[in-house]
């Protein structure tokens, strides 16, 4: 049995998008059977297999699905940990107005003011600023704080066991402004973090400060028209005194790929602009210009895999990410906020070369006319770690369409 011929199943898990549990129950039920492998009786995958079953799930079905809503009446939302926007210029293309913004990073900041001068941008920690002037101001506090380990002093965890935590100070923001409702947003990562302890944490704070958090839930931004296998946990805060349920948007039917993204099509009506954008140093560009359009590592041969692995050659897992080429006819490995790292490596499908600036935004579904401040790695590292616009559009018509009913429902007669 020769390896080169199969995938393993962390493998086809990275490269189909889908869990290895899914997988394995697929194999069980003779939905999309394994092989074992002879030795370690490990499940493993014919490589024509996976392809086969890779060009079925791109087939270019009709989108069926439409989330937009009209709002019926101006909603407004404050953001915390803004980044370069993403998610604000995603529910400003939904219809929400975006009444203030907090973000430590300046670059960032430059960023948004460059492109929105009305914004108003609250550059700084976020420790020194007291958000009770939108007291009932505003109907959306969102925020993506990112995940740190709390103070376990109690049997619940309450908000003071969050001190020192910047989801702390997402939940003492929501706790000023009183929304009704507040969106957070995080990487996968968070469900499993402290073996779920953190999760559990964050749920119990925002019951303490008035808030029924709905089920939570990690959307996959290839579902909500963004050309990138990128996931995110979304945790909703619903205010205790509403009655009304909220409803995550729908996925649609359709995948873009990186083609749609780079090239004049459904989500853009030109090609990429040129930018600027960084460069492989001479040996790693040898290297790359041996993996052909979503190949990686394993089709190098063997002493090059050696020699450039390192010792992560005899490590487990497939590392699919290290010397990636992504081809055209598949949505791009999630970006990173520096595109040639070794194990995080984008390969433009033709060129042997990163993403550009310009081709970065546009997979994270960007305008072309959203600028990026700062130096080029300070611009992919805004892109990077932002929300894809397309997902925080589908976001923000999914929170119009539980306000619209809100609102509709103190009008009716009780």
């Amino acid at each position: 049995m020769v390896t080169k011929d199969y995938y393993s199943l962390n493998e086809v898990s990275e490269i189909l998008g889908k869990s290895k549990e899914t997988l394995r129950r697929w194999d069980r039920d003779g939905k999309f059977s394994a092989v074992r492998e002879p030795i370690s009786q490990y499940r493993i995958y014919k490589k024509e297999q996976v392809n086969s079953l890779l060009e079925q799930l791109s087939i270019d079905y009709e989108d069926t699905i439409d989330n937009s809503v009209t709002p019926i009446k101006e909603f407004k939302v404050l953001e915390l940990f803004a980044g370069a926007g993403g998610l604000a210029v995603g529910l400003e293309k939904a219809g929400i107005k975006c009444v203030a913004l907090n973000e430590i990073d300046k670059w960032a900041c430059q960023t948004l003011r460059e492109n929105r001068p009305h914004w108003n941008v609250l550059e700084g920690d976020i420790k020194s600023f007291n958000f009770s002037e939108y007291n009932n101001q505003v109907d959306i506090v969102t925020g993506g704080f990112p995940c740190q380990a709390f103070s376990y002093a109690g049997k619940k965890l309450g908000l003071q066991d969050a001190r020192g935590t910047l989801f702390y100070e997402f939940a003492r923001a929501v706790k000023e402004v009183n929304p009704l409702i507040c969106i957070g947003e995080n990487v996968k990562g968070l469900l499993s973090h402290e073996k779920g302890k953190t999760i559990e944490g964050m749920i119990s704070i925002l019951d303490e400060i008035g808030y029924n958090v709905v089920p939570v839930k990690v959307l996959k931004a290839i579902n909500y028209k963004v050309p990138q296998k990128r996931e995110r946990v979304i945790l909703v805060g619903v205010r205790k005194d509403i009655d009304i349920k909220y409803e995550y948007p729908k996925p649609h039917n359709k995948i873009y790929n990186l083609i749609d993204a780079l090239k004049k099509g459904e989500l853009y009506n030109c090609n990429v602009p040129k930018s600027e954008g960084s460069k492989y140093p001479e040996h790693k560009k040898a290297v790359l210009d041996l993996i052909p359009q979503k190949g990686y590592w394993r089709n190098l041969p063997l002493d090059i895999q050696k020699e450039y692995m390192g010792k992560s050659f005899y490590l487990g897992g497939g590392k699919t990410g290290i010397a990636r080429r992504i081809g055209w006819d598949e949505p791009s490995l999630t970006l990173t906020c520096s595109p040639a790292q070794k194990q995080t490596e984008r390969c433009h499908p033709e060129e042997t070369r990163p993403f550009t600036v310009r081709e970065y935004a546009r997979i994270q579904t960007f305008p072309d006319e959203w600028k990026f401040m700062g130096s080029v790695s300070q611009q992919y590292k805004q892109i990077g770690n932002a929300v894809p616009c397309n997902l925080g559009q589908e976001i923000g018509y999914s929170v119009i369409k539980f306000l619209n009913e809100y609102y509709l429902s103190l009008s009716k007669p009780k």
